[in-house]
């Protein structure tokens, strides 16, 4: 951990604990499995809501950060690609580079969090967790969300419906639930859609 690290990181649990949470809705498109080999391709976030004693959601498109990457490899999957609808050769050429991109998205996180802890939430959190933090380490050397700081809406959803996690899909959950918005693989519009759906479950209460 370098010098820089560490003065931002010390103490950031007890500081954020006492202003509470910021949820960032999160969702990337990438062009593989697993970041290295392969590459993120975008990255969209969305300001879902704050918790301070009780939860104050936000309006899910009112505060949004997207960028397209620069591809870091020569491999990636077709299948995968094809899901992004993103023009690889173009990103080449476009996209920004991973360390700019990276810090951009940090800079903007934490001008949102003032002081409060930054939580990544995503449904299903893994795969987009496993870009956003490796990114995030790889290309900055620090992570604005910790090492753990990250919400499985998936799980969340799980937990309160009394179901399993296999079970726990979008089309089988109560409607008043379900988001307004189309799930279309673009990330900013994806992370809005995302955080309305965190809103809806955060604010359930089943029987």
């Amino acid at each position: 951990m370098s010098a820089d690290t560490a003065s931002r990181t010390a103490g950031m649990p007890y500081r954020s604990a006492m202003r509470g949470e910021v949820y960032f809705s999160v969702d990337v498109e990438a062009d593989g499995p697993i970041p290295g080999p392969y590459s993120m391709l975008s990255v969209g976030v969305a300001v879902a809501g704050r918790h301070a004693e009780r939860f104050i959601p936000a309006s899910p498109d009112a505060a949004t950060f997207y960028q397209e990457l620069r591809p870091i490899s020569d491999d990636y999957v077709p299948d995968a690609l094809a899901v992004t609808g993103l023009d690889r050769d173009r990103l080449l050429r476009e996209g920004t580079e991973p360390e700019v991109a990276m810090r951009a998205l940090t800079e903007w996180v934490e001008q949102r969090c003032e002081g409060a802890r930054a939580v990544m939430v995503g449904y299903p959190a893994a795969y987009d967790w496993l870009f956003l933090y490796w990114y995030l380490i790889r290309f900055t050397g620090y992570s604005v969300f910790g090492h753990s700081n990250c919400l499985d809406l998936k799980t969340m959803y799980a937990t309160k419906a009394g179901v399993g996690l296999t079970e726990a899909h979008k089309w089988v959950m109560p409607r008043q639930l379900r988001p307004r918005r189309r799930h279309t693989h673009h990330a900013e519009n994806d992370a809005i859609e995302q955080a309305e759906l965190f809103i809806n479950v955060m604010q359930w209460r089943p029987r």
